[in-house]
């Protein structure tokens, strides 16, 4: 059926994004434009997706993918062609690396119009490169039964490939020829059934293509290995990196709890805080593991390590220190393993292959065990945080390190806590004690960029939103909300809550912990980059509102005021960055005092 460009797109279009809702999406980020209008106008017209408005394409990126994140579900993305589809690019990287379900779609100019001087286009066929787990350059639309077809099955396609695993981005390059604005069209009479479903869908809104999913497990005889293997050390040790699946908790917690093994648990590995059994979890050995003494005396016969790579570098180097160890890493279907330690690569679902093995090993286990290696790496627990706490609590002025905890301790029960990469997150792990609240802690660690945070952890507030659940909280570096203030007017155009934290110390802090801070000389220029810039501007622009807090107590009352109140909320402290490394490293002298007494 040939028919005008704008009648097409209604049918082939309409198809399309009525195929995407079946199939699961509910969520579509747009940023506005006038080529991506056939998919703009469709989407928002369609009564089971929800349109979210970001201006600028960086930052809605990212706000999409702090809603996928939290929503654990695909996001879709829209924006118009040319530049506007390259700002996607960070965010994708990201979600690539941390396994974020995204449907990205780009609008382009038809090929009739490439490579000839057309405004606003630029070669897109592959923009993404391998950042993208698929990528298609779309059919022009056409109202024909085969190409309907063509674009229900391209929407269940990209669904099912975002979301399996690993999960991560699709994109999806869509030409449009002028007009194009959708115009409607009538189906044709005459159809066959499959014809006219091709028009319709399925009956009572079943998917043009059913796709079944199954969890990643590994065959009895392995498990049987791994159980062997558990069983027979004496001193087994359990890590857990970063990972967002809630479920993992109680499985994993009981294993190790079965063979008296520590657990190891990462700020981001949602283990950290909750209600499960916490007998085995540790949760200071960063600053622990600086001590030279207890890395020799601690040293593990078996090491098992599930989720990402850990945040923690003194982890990681304890984890090279004891190399000729036997290490297990699980994933279910990446590598990570960037220190090149593992022994065995166990490709299964965390969470399954977890209870699988506490099943078979039962509780009793953990009896045979040496009574002293749990109950060492309770005592190093101990004395550190002691120690942390103490000296936290001994300062009279602003110290990055306690305002971490400080915050933390802010949370109530359901909290959702979003950190920034360089030194936010690695203060948490460092002060952040677990306990028993219900935390969900989240951050953009896939690629650790400091771009796109801001929008990033608006994102997770609008999940918060959808589902009624409890507050978020930012924490960030001056730097990375410079990087993505843009990202602010996400929270006045979709009425969020969400408090953010501003640690400011005019500048990069992390590179004051790194070697290039022994070279003065041109080390404020190229590394320190103090910019001078005051953030109660910034929270009056946006429309947000803003609490400087100079100490810990009025941190606190900054935050709590925050979580309670309404819109968004800004809270600044600054700190100077060379005192905090000298307050850094007097928390580590006041740790290695306590563990030279044990």
């Amino acid at each position: 059926m040939s028919v005008g460009p704008d009648k097409a797109a209604f049918a082939y279009i309409g198809a399309f994004v009525d195929e995407l809702a079946r199939a699961g999406l509910h969520h579509v980020c747009v940023s506005p434009g006038s080529r991506s209008t056939p998919l703009a106008l469709t989407i928002a017209n369609h009564p089971k997706l929800r349109t979210w408005i970001n201006i600028d394409e960086r930052s809605g990126s990212f706000f999409a993918l702090g809603l996928a994140r939290a929503l654990r579900e695909p996001v879709a993305l829209l924006c118009t062609s040319g530049t506007a589809a390259a700002n996607f690019l960070p965010a994708v990287v990201e979600a690539h690396a941390s396994e974020i379900p995204l449907i990205v779609m780009t609008a382009d100019r038809p090929p009739e119009m490439r490579d000839v001087g057309a405004a606003q286009t630029i070669d897109q066929n592959r923009l993404y490169g391998a950042h993208a787990k698929w990528f298609v350059e779309v059919a022009l639309p056409e109202a024909t039964p085969s190409l309907l077809r063509y674009a229900r099955t391209l929407a269940v396609r990209a669904f099912d490939q975002a979301v399996s695993t690993p999960a991560g981005p699709v994109h999806l390059n869509f030409p449009f020829r002028e007009p194009l604005v959708p115009a409607a069209i009538e189906q044709p009479a005459g159809l066959s059934p499959h014809d006219a479903d091709a028009w319709n869908g399925r009956a009572g809104g079943a998917p043009w293509v059913r796709v079944a999913t199954g969890t990643l497990r590994v065959g009895k005889a392995t498990v049987q290995d791994l159980v062997a293997k558990l069983r027979a050390a004496a001193r087994p040790l359990v890590v857990c990196g970063p990972q967002t699946d809630r479920t993992l908790a109680v499985p994993l917690a009981k294993l190790a709890a079965a063979i008296g093994a520590p657990l190891l648990a990462d700020p981001l590995s949602q283990i950290r805080w909750g209600s499960h059994d916490r007998s085995s979890l540790i949760d200071a050995y960063d600053a622990a593991l600086r001590h030279g003494r207890t890395v020799t005396s601690l040293e593990p016969d078996l090491v098992l390590r599930i989720g990402g790579v850990p945040t923690s570098k003194a982890l990681n180097e304890y984890l090279q220190r004891h190399s000729s160890v036997p290490h297990v890493v699980v994933d279910a279907a990446r590598w990570p393993d960037p220190m090149l330690l593992a022994t065995e690569m166990v490709h299964a679902d965390s969470r399954h292959l977890c209870e699988q093995l506490a099943g078979v090993i039962g509780l009793g286990t953990a009896k045979g065990r040496p009574s002293d290696w749990l109950a060492q790496w309770r005592q190093v627990e101990s004395a550190t945080r002691n120690a942390l706490d103490n000296h936290s609590l001994s300062l009279n002025e602003p110290f990055e390190g306690r305002s971490l905890a400080d915050v933390v301790a802010c949370l109530p029960d359901n909290a959702n806590l979003f950190v920034s990469s360089s030194m936010p997150v690695r203060d948490l792990d460092a002060f952040g004690a677990g306990d028993g609240r219900s935390i969900r802690v989240f951050a953009n660690r896939g690629a650790n960029g400091i771009d796109g945070v801001v929008s990033s952890a608006l994102g997770t507030a609008a999940a918060s939103k959808i589902h009624d659940s409890g507050p978020l909280v930012l924490v960030v570096g001056d730097l990375a909300l410079y990087h993505d203030m843009n990202g602010l007017l996400a929270a006045r155009l979709h009425e969020l809550d969400a408090t953010i934290v501003v640690l400011n110390n005019d500048g990069g802090g992390i590179f004051s912990f790194l070697p290039q801070a022994a070279h003065p000389a041109h080390f404020e220029e190229l590394y320190g980059t103090p910019h001078g810039l005051k953030f109660a501007p910034v929270a009056e622009l946006y429309g947000a509102q803003y609490h400087f807090a100079p100490d810990s107590e009025t941190l606190r009352q900054s935050v709590t005021a925050g979580i309670n109140g309404r819109g968004l909320h800004i809270v600044e402290q600054r700190t100077d960055r060379s005192r905090n490394v000298e307050l850094h490293r007097e928390a580590w002298s006041a740790v290695f005092a306590a563990l030279d007494k044990l």
